[in-house]
């Protein structure tokens, strides 16, 4: 079965590279802005503002635009009070979704969100509706040359990790939510920094589909990715080799 990797490759082919810098750089400063807001504005003492700024600095946004978010989030300067929410619901084919957004209006956002779920086929739901398919977990991910996958594997338990699996594409690392940041730490130091990092909801429950139903999810979570308030957007899915053939035939 292909994954959701692949996946994710296929929809970025169609479109996601063209996204503006300036929107990749509005979502970059409203997460560190809310970091900075819940736990402080200095990153020594603040793993998710830590966490928020190295994933900036990789995506080469200005240090003059990290500073400004911290500012605003510490209450320096005037700005927008944003808020953290989740929604969940089945997009085309039964796939589960969690949309998690950064807003400075609740009802604006969930309606943007109700309104994209309904034209593509999907069903928006409440707050717990498919949560229990998924499991929060920390992953890092880096480069296959990194390491061998034994010497990471080792590496990434002494660190406190709860596994590590190593394919062709590289070894990715999966914590407890609790230890992320230690972790990632640890494995910085050693490694230098990951090739990508951060709590995901991972999967534990999948839903196939076909070649029609996948066009729709894919048409879906783009347009949820281009609002300017979500953050990101997970699914649980999976098609057959045949029908990721079709998808990538198409693209």
């Amino acid at each position: 079965m292909a994954g959701h990797s692949q996946f994710k490759n296929i929809m970025h082919r169609k479109g996601a590279q063209d996204a503006k810098r300036a929107k990749v750089f509005s979502k970059l400063g409203r997460e560190i802005t809310v970091a900075a807001k819940i736990g402080g504005g200095d990153p020594d003492m603040n793993p998710r503002l830590r966490l928020a700024i190295v994933t900036a600095k990789s995506q080469s946004m200005p240090k003059d635009g990290i500073e400004r978010a911290i500012q605003k989030g510490v209450g320096s300067t005037e700005g927008d009070d944003y808020v953290e929410m989740r929604y969940e619901g089945y997009g085309p084919g039964g796939v589960a979704m969690i949309i998690d957004a950064l807003t400075d209006n609740k009802n604006r956002t969930a309606g943007e969100v109700r309104s994209n779920f309904t034209k593509y086929g999907g069903n928006l739901g409440e707050t717990g509706c498919v949560n229990f398919m998924f499991d929060r977990v920390g992953e890092i991910i880096y480069p296959k040359d990194k390491a061998s996958g034994e010497i990471m594997f080792e590496s990434a338990v002494e660190a406190g990790a709860s596994d590590c699996v190593t394919d062709e594409t590289g070894h990715v690392i999966t914590t407890n939510p609790e230890e992320f940041s230690a972790v990632r730490e640890a494995l910085a130091k050693k490694y230098d920094e990951p090739e990508q990092s951060g709590l995901i909801w991972r999967p534990n429950v999948m839903a196939e589909l076909d070649a029609d139903q996948a066009t729709s999810l894919m048409k879906l979570v783009d347009i949820l990715e281009d609002n300017d308030d979500v953050q990101t957007v997970t699914t649980n899915f999976e098609v057959t080799d045949e029908v990721m053939e079709k998808l990538l035939a198409s693209g």
